[in-house]
């Protein structure tokens, strides 16, 4: 089960589709250890950011091609967020539809990579300890 919440967390993080908080929730509710859950949660899912990271930093030059992972319009919406809020935008890597490009566009900028994998850390870590603190209530 341990193995499957950190690939299901590096997954939910990459463009490949995944649900990791069914995942985490189902290891909490088996009674698996929730910081053992929450770190390998929030390792698994920072490493998936990391991967967006460097197809931002290395692959932006094909961004035109059709299987380009990230359409014009996602690109777009992470790119005025990070012009408006700096590499502090990255604190908003775990939400749904803004994450990803988020990520990818800190690559595309050249943001520092310890300055990257910091704040997608933290982000990606206190949403997890919010999940499992939503399941340990209910």
């Amino acid at each position: 089960m341990y193995l499957s919440i950190f690939l299901t967390a590096f997954l939910a993080a990459t463009i490949l589709p995944a649900q990791s908080e069914f995942v985490v929730v189902a290891a909490q509710r088996m009674e698996y250890d929730v910081w053992i859950i929450w770190w390998l949660a929030s390792i698994g899912n920072t490493l998936g950011s990391v991967v967006n990271y460097l197809l931002g930093r290395f692959l932006v030059k094909y961004q035109d091609r059709r299987w380009f992972p990230f359409k014009p319009a996602s690109l777009a919406r992470g790119h005025r967020w990070f012009e408006r809020f700096g590499k502090w935008s990255l604190l908003m890597a775990w939400a749904p539809f803004i994450g990803d490009p988020l990520t990818f566009i800190a690559g595309m900028l050249r943001l520092s990579f310890w300055q990257f994998l910091t704040l997608v850390f933290i982000s990606k870590s206190g949403r997890y300890a919010i999940l499992i603190g939503i399941t340990q209530l209910f």
